[in-house]
């Protein structure tokens, strides 16, 4: 009997422990949030594809031909039977084909804006749209020294536009963008057609690269191949960021470090090509040196970011607006400057004539200066920037003994200049037969792309023509 009763509890006690743990289990799985492993169909998984919808149909392959002007080495033996004074080197014009980029950044007026090398020296644009129409187009303006040009459809007529149905990019303010940003680079590498890669911001103000005379990249990431120079890099809202540029390739393949103008910088140069058919360069009119560590313990101020003025130019647009040695230039209009590379691309590509304002630290005090940028022609000018053909030398606007021209500061050896016959000194007085005094009168004449360029020159107490000839001279 007692047995009995001890099994009796023995079994009573076992059930009432598996009683609590089947309930101690039941409330802990019902705390556990259901994950349903099943493949539901309606279920819409996350994608960039809506976004994408918006953007590719405003960004555009770009094919280009035309011809280009080689310099060809000649065999010495041509020098021991015509003598040393024999050139060295032959001319040839070689046709060829490019491919490229382009993003519409306004589609009531037709306009495309790309890199300036995926347009340079041809003699025929087309694009094609992503829904693979093809549209003939004319180069409005460029700016070799940041790489942009301006394209617009040949037929720009409202009724033409209308039909195209053309989509316009959203542009995003690209001064708020920041590291670590996601960014999707679209375009058409290597002639494949449209195509998008992703990634982040890697870095801001990029410059020293030797890509641009005026730099201030945004790096990313994000494959850039061959091909998608002039294409867009947009942000996570389908909104221009940057116009893809470069790549940094020391193998030839892409190892996620490329380079793209940003957003701001870009349309501010194509609003001015708009509006002036070039770039009007502002020039602020100090010398100085990056802002770093050891230049601040050196000089005993507080600031690690920014410019460092070394010395302001008499009458310049920094001399008016009381910019001094000393001073360390940190933002402008209310937008931090890292760099003096940076502040020389800001300044750059802002145009002249609209004051802005500069913030500076001067013995330990923020102040804000007002300053009316000036006319960097009414200085000195790349000479690519009126024709390819003179690319290598340095021009100005210039009296020599009483005389106004054009004067050539610079000519690069080997340069295209420096074979057309310039040399550093001559001052231009007149091409094609007509009078120039500044480098805007020059601009005009090659503006009216004549079948040939003859330049009056004065060189010392000579009085000499230079001819330069060819189908594609004034681009």
């Amino acid at each position: 009997m007692i047995k009995i009763k001890k099994q009796f509890l023995t079994m009573l006690t076992i059930s009432i422990i598996l009683f609590f743990i089947n309930i101690l289990t039941i409330s802990y799985s019902a705390s556990i949030p259901s994950t349903n492993f099943s493949n539901n169909q309606n279920q819409e998984l996350y994608s960039l594809a809506p976004m994408l919808e918006k953007v590719l149909p405003a960004v555009v392959s770009i094919r280009v031909s035309g011809t280009r002007i080689q310099n060809q080495q000649l065999p010495e033996e041509f020098k021991f039977f015509f003598g040393p004074n024999f050139p060295s080197q032959q001319q040839s014009i070689r046709p060829f084909e490019g491919l490229g980029s382009g993003v519409i950044i306004n589609a009531e007026k037709g306009y495309i804006i790309t890199n300036n090398h995926v347009i340079d020296n041809a003699d025929k644009i087309h694009i094609q749209l992503n829904d693979g129409r093809e549209i003939d187009v004319k180069l409005i303006g460029k700016d070799p020294q940041t790489d942009i040009a301006l394209l617009q459809i040949k037929d720009s007529s409202t009724a033409n536009l209308k039909k195209l149905n053309l989509k316009t990019i959203t542009i995003a303010d690209s001064d708020k963008l920041r590291v670590g940003d996601f960014a999707i680079a679209v375009g058409n590498p290597f002639g494949l057609g449209q195509t998008a890669t992703s990634g982040i911001i890697s870095a801001l103000g990029r410059s020293g690269l030797n890509i641009e005379g005026l730099e201030n990249f945004i790096q990313t990431d994000a494959s850039i191949n061959r091909g998608n120079s002039g294409g867009a890099l947009v942000n996570l809202n389908g909104e221009l960021i940057g116009i893809n540029t470069a790549i940094l390739a020391p193998g030839g393949g892409n190892i996620g470090i490329g380079f793209a103008i940003p957003a701001n910088m870009a349309k501010s140069l194509s609003d001015q090509i708009i509006k002036y058919g070039i770039v009007k360069r502002g020039l602020l009119g100090i010398k100085g040196t990056e802002m770093t560590s050891d230049v601040a313990k050196a000089l005993n101020i507080d600031a690690q970011k920014g410019a460092f003025v070394s010395e302001v130019i008499p009458n310049s647009a920094a001399a008016k607006a009381g910019i001094q040695p000393g001073d360390v230039l940190i933002s402008i209009n209310n937008k931090y400057i890292n760099s003096f590379a940076e502040l020389r691309a800001k300044i750059g590509t802002s145009e002249i004539g609209k004051p802005i304002d500069i913030g500076l630290l001067r013995k330990g005090r923020q102040i804000t200066v007002k300053v009316i940028l000036e006319d960097s022609e009414s200085n000195s000018t790349k000479a690519e920037i009126l024709t390819a053909s003179l690319m290598g030398a340095t021009l100005s606007n210039s009296i020599i003994n009483g005389t106004k021209g054009v004067k050539v500061e610079s000519v690069l050896s080997n340069s295209p200049a420096a074979t057309f016959g310039l040399i550093k000194g001559d001052l231009i007085i007149s091409a094609n037969e007509q009078r120039i005094e500044n480098i805007n009168q020059l601009r005009k004449i090659i503006k009216t792309k004549p079948t040939a360029l003859a330049l009056n020159i004065l060189r010392g107490d000579q009085n000499i023509y230079l001819l330069l000839r060819g189908n594609n001279i004034f681009n």
